[in-house]
């Protein structure tokens, strides 16, 4: 269940080529603090895919909520 939140969080993505060395910048506005950079756009999508399995971490460790926009959060 946790790839399927992984999955949905990474097509609500949102990317942006920014002036910086690595230039493609990958955000999900739903995960307060998820964001990541890389050299090429799939470099990015890795990043962030790492970003948010360790945001999914931390709440979880912290007894905080995860925001529901996949059918499995409820069960997570």
């Amino acid at each position: 269940m946790l790839i399927q939140y992984i999955h949905a969080a990474l097509e609500r993505a949102q990317y942006e080529i920014i002036d910086n060395e690595e230039p493609y910048y990958g955000e999900v506005s739903e995960l307060e603090g998820v964001w990541a950079t890389g050299k090429t756009l799939e470099e990015c999508r890795r990043n962030l895919e790492e970003v948010i399995d360790e945001w999914i971490v931390i709440r979880l460790r912290n007894g905080l909520h995860l925001p529901g926009f996949c059918k499995f959060s409820n069960y997570i």
